[in-house]
């Protein structure tokens, strides 16, 4: 069996919705793994989040493109727990949860406390933004 039909039927026996690039060293070198992550993403298995990150995908209903299988909101904190990352509510998110303000916050703000981040994860065009408590 190759690289790439051992990586499908690994990714599609995982239960978790992100994937990252080292969870599929063992199934070869790394190049062989880098191949085989391109043609799943070009395939429409998989999509890519950001550097070595990559999430389940589904095809689109409105233009049958893959997207996600859950939204950004949701498989970021995953991907950034999976890297390590403490992930808390933003203060904005945190204010408009305890009813403090009604104004909803835009976008999607993460807080990583008093960490450093330069990794860059989104898709299609949103971005996850970070702040520092």
């Amino acid at each position: 069996m190759n690289t790439l039909n051992r990586i499908r039927r690994s990714v599609a026996n995982r239960s978790d919705d992100v994937l990252l690039r080292g969870e599929f060293d063992q199934f070869g070198s790394a190049a062989q793994v880098g191949r085989a992550l391109r043609e799943l993403v070009l395939d429409g298995t998989l999509v890519r989040l950001g550097l070595g990150v990559y999430a389940k995908a589904k095809p689109s209903v409105l233009t049958g493109k893959p997207i996600p299988v859950r939204p950004l909101e949701v498989l970021a904190p995953q991907a950034l727990n999976k890297l390590g990352v403490t992930v808390m509510a933003s203060r904005l998110t945190r204010e408009y949860n305890a009813g403090q303000s009604t104004q909803v916050p835009a976008g999607i703000t993460l807080n990583v406390g008093r960490r450093r981040i330069a990794r860059k994860l989104g898709f299609n065009g949103k971005a996850i933004q970070y702040e520092h408590a």
